[in-house]
């Protein structure tokens, strides 16, 4: 199955998904966390088949081996057989963990995405990747595999506090920054409240971005890994301050952080000009808060790029740009151009 094929646009009747549940299914399980339980499951509890919740606790703290292992028991113990249907109602860790949950149980059962959150409406829930993170790394433990369908739901954005609004607004960044010159130099002329955004087009737009990409290269052995820009420090950032509570920073705000100091490696290798890297910042920083990265966080955040998924033969690979609206896989990146970036955008917050 493609992923373009089984993606589909719902309205805030809910159609599209309606006519899907009312399919013949063994059983169905929906997978929420505390928010998408009290604010989106209500929206769609009447348009489900007969169902089981199964609630596991928000956050990337919980996107792990333990809770995945939640998941399983209850699934074993209502039985559920592989013509059953798992339902993933959330952001970006729900349809990692779920999809990789519902990947392993009885070798694989039929599971669906209905993304609530910005970021995972234009990124996690569409390729098929899941996963799961594992002793500290970033999704360090997951897999391939498509989901029967995915319902883009733009009325779960209403739902949204900003911040977590504004965290999914960096995947939009990144794919304009790898693909879409024009598109970025329009928000970047017109930095505005990221209310003011028409939401369902530019979703899709970000939709077909993604997609072009996936259907090239579905298991990430070439250009898939544009997807990447950002991620490879941003990764490593979000995994540092995961165990701060006070410091937490959302995906896509790591990912942020992660996208300027790629850009200011990008500019140091000669592919993007320092105008160039001045309006990337610009941009970021409008809608970002950066976090600051002191001199003993960079020792830990170092250590968690070497972990990347991307690197081969212990040669940290990274996704630089080529240019605004391009990008070059594979770049090689030696540690003290790393340390030197992390720094960089250090002096840009005061």
């Amino acid at each position: 199955m493609s992923a373009e094929a089984n993606i589909f646009f719902d309205d805030n009747k809910f159609e599209a998904s309606g006519r899907f549940l009312a399919g013949s299914f063994s059983s169905c399980h929906v997978l929420v966390d505390e928010n998408t339980m009290q604010h989106c499951y209500p929206l769609i509890a009447s348009m489900l088949p007969v169902h089981h919740i199964i609630q596991i606790p928000s956050g990337e703290l919980h996107k792990n081996i333990d809770t995945c292992q939640l998941i399983w028991a209850k699934l074993t113990a209502e039985n559920a057989d592989r013509k059953g249907l798992f339902i993933n109602l959330g952001g970006g860790v729900i349809g990692d963990m779920g999809g990789f949950a519902a990947s392993c149980y009885k070798r694989g059962i039929p599971f669906i995405q209905m993304p609530t959150t910005l970021l995972a409406m234009v990124d996690a829930s569409v390729g098929g990747k899941t996963g799961i993170d594992f002793m500290g790394f970033k999704n360090q433990l997951g897999l391939f595999n498509e989901p029967e369908a995915v319902f883009i739901c733009p009325v779960f954005l209403k739902t949204l506090p900003q911040r977590e609004l504004t965290s999914g607004f960096a995947e939009v960044i990144k794919h304009y920054l790898i693909a879409d010159r024009d598109a970025f130099e329009h928000i970047s002329h017109s930095l505005s409240n990221i209310q003011q955004f028409n939401w369902v087009e530019l979703v899709k737009k970000n939709i077909v971005i993604k997609t072009d990409i996936v259907l090239q290269d579905p298991h990430e052995k070439g250009i898939r890994k544009a997807l990447n820009f950002g991620h490879t420090i941003g990764h490593a950032i979000e995994s540092w301050f995961l165990p701060d509570t006070g410091k937490r920073l959302l995906h896509g705000e790591a990912v942020a952080a992660g996208m300027a100091s790629e850009s200011y490696i990008s500019y140091k290798k000669g592919l993007l000009t320092e105008a160039e890297l001045q309006l990337i910042l610009k941009v970021i920083l409008h809608y970002f808060k950066l976090p600051l990265i002191t001199e003993d966080a960079i020792s830990g955040i170092l250590r968690l790029v070497k972990q990347d998924k991307k690197n081969e033969h212990n040669a940290t690979q990274f996704t630089l740009l080529q240019g605004i609206g391009n990008y070059c896989i594979n770049n090689n990146v030696e540690e003290e151009l790393i340390k030197e970036s992390l720094n960089y955008t250090n002096p840009l917050l005061k």
